[in-house]
């Protein structure tokens, strides 16, 4: 048992699927879905390993995007980030 307190996953306002979406166009759909929605709603993005879990949440770092959330699933992350930019 871990030590480490973990945080309640919230229920996002939206979801969106990009498993098979490569690098960038997983980022650029991402950020392209943001800016569709209110601010301070919960988007959860499901993107694969590899290069995108680390690209995509970087990437929106950059732009101001404040992730809430990484969540290891089965055979994909769930990434949730907030439409509020920092």
């Amino acid at each position: 048992m871990s030590d480490r307190p973990t945080k309640p996953v919230a229920r996002p306002d939206r979801q969106l699927d990009l498993r098979g979406t490569p690098c960038p166009i997983n980022f650029v759909r991402t950020k392209l879905q943001l800016q569709q929605m209110p601010d301070g709603d919960l988007l959860e993005v499901w993107i694969d390993g590899g290069e995108p879990v680390v690209q995509v949440p970087h990437s929106l770092k950059m732009d101001g995007y404040v992730i809430e959330q990484l969540i290891e699933k089965d055979r994909y992350y769930a990434l949730q980030v907030r439409n509020t930019r920092s």
